[in-house]
């Protein structure tokens, strides 16, 4: 079997496991006047360490996480978006919908047949909530109140070291990575969703990781999702 094979295997059965545990689960009811936001988008600046702090949230919160490569896949592939949609209600859905065309018509710029592929399937995902979301800009497509939106930064210097660390490489060629990750984030989300990705008014958190571990991140955003004081 090739390594792309494996892959799709992989991704599919990624799929199956969340709509069954959807499925076995159902939409949690949330007593009145107690925390209802269970869904956490995370955008990132490269090498900030934002997919370490999302797995860790997800870790700590029991949540569902989904990366950028899963959001990107679901979105490409109109048969696992299908799946994945018609594990949800239809008046949820219809919610999704509805939200779907207010972006479009009063804020954002046309999408075009893969962004609304990917608007529906984020809302939806926001939707059925305990669920960590990892880029592509899920912050703007799930409304404000349904979401906590974080945002993780670094210094240039220290994300570059991270990243020349991470992948064995000289801070050279980190540099260029960074900057080139950097420069396709911020063109995505300003064709896409006509919006400046590195304008904190768009978040609710935004978390500077020089000098706080990944852990106190992770600690930060548990206590904002619980609504207590740290």
């Amino acid at each position: 079997m090739s390594e792309e094979q494996e892959h799709h295997e992989s991704f599919e059965a990624f799929i199956k496991e969340v709509v069954q545990k959807w499925g076995r689960e159902g939409k949690k009811d949330v007593p009145a006047g107690t925390q209802s936001v269970s869904v956490v988008t995370i955008s990132s600046e490269p090498g900030s360490g934002g997919q370490i702090i999302a797995e860790g949230i997800s870790r700590r919160m029991g949540y569902d996480l989904f990366n950028r490569d899963i959001i990107t896949e679901i979105a490409n592939s109109a048969d696992v978006g299908i799946s994945v949609i018609e594990s949800i209600e239809k008046e949820r859905l219809s919610g999704v919908e509805d939200f779907i065309a207010s972006i479009v018509n009063k804020r954002y710029l046309w999408p075009g047949v893969y962004l609304e592929h990917l608007m529906r399937v984020v809302g939806v995902i926001g939707k059925h909530g305990h669920a960590v979301i990892v880029g592509r800009g899920a912050n703007f497509i799930i409304p404000p109140n349904e979401r906590l939106a974080v945002r993780i930064v670094s210094p240039l210097d220290v994300r570059i070291q991270n990243i020349a660390k991470m992948f064995g490489i000289s801070e050279e060629e980190a540099k260029k990575r960074v900057n080139m990750r950097e420069a396709r984030r911020k063109a995505f989300i300003r064709k896409s969703f006509n919006a400046d990705v590195s304008d904190p008014v768009n978040y609710d958190l935004v978390i500077n990781t020089e000098f706080l571990s990944f852990d106190t991140a992770v600690e930060i955003i548990r206590c904002a999702l619980l609504r207590c004081s740290c």
